[in-house]
């Protein structure tokens, strides 16, 4: 969805601007704890019901947050309430991800797999990942029977599958070529 990336790039900006001030994690924090409370379909009904008021949303959302927000991060979401935006904060918080990804040098890493990765295993992955990708990786582990086996590796616009499912694709196109 271009529109929405268009729209959610300068408040992700400005947020960053912001967060570079103080701490980038406990910023990165409550920016995603924001944007799962704003995901939430139901709570975009009720934002988009006429008979709402913004103070209204914004109590509802700020007492499902599990923690505490900095005073910052309630004017922030203020700010996405009173201008329509609030449907765009999912798409700002990954927008302020990658801001603070590529400041530290790091790329997120989402490693698709057949079966749970143990820690051990993760780590010594993720560094034979990082010497792939020529960068420091920060892995998030999301399972996926259908790769039967192996792992599939997303870092930004790269794969790299090596799971039983790709092969057995190359392998049928190879057959029937």
């Amino acid at each position: 969805m271009a529109e929405l990336a268009t729209i959610a790039r300068p408040y992700a900006e400005a947020l960053f601007e912001v967060a570079g001030k103080g701490d980038l994690n406990q910023w990165a924090a409550q920016v995603d704890q924001l944007a799962a409370v704003a995901s939430d379909e139901q709570l975009q009904q009720y934002a988009d019901h006429p008979k709402v008021s913004a103070q209204q949303v914004f109590d509802v959302i700020v007492s499902v947050v599990k923690t505490p927000l900095s005073d910052g991060a309630k004017n922030f979401l203020r700010a996405l309430i009173d201008n329509g935006r609030l449907v765009a904060l999912p798409e700002i918080a990954a927008q302020f991800h990658a801001l603070k990804n590529a400041r530290s040098g790091v790329a997120d890493a989402k490693v698709y797999s057949a079966f749970p990765i143990e820690q051990a295993q993760l780590a010594e992955l993720t560094a034979t990942l990082e010497k792939r990708f020529g960068r420091k990786l920060q892995p998030t582990v999301e399972l996926d029977p259908e790769l039967i086996g192996g792992v599939r590796v997303v870092v930004g616009d790269e794969v790299l599958d090596t799971s039983v499912k790709a092969r057995l694709e190359r392998m049928k196109v190879a057959l029937t070529a």
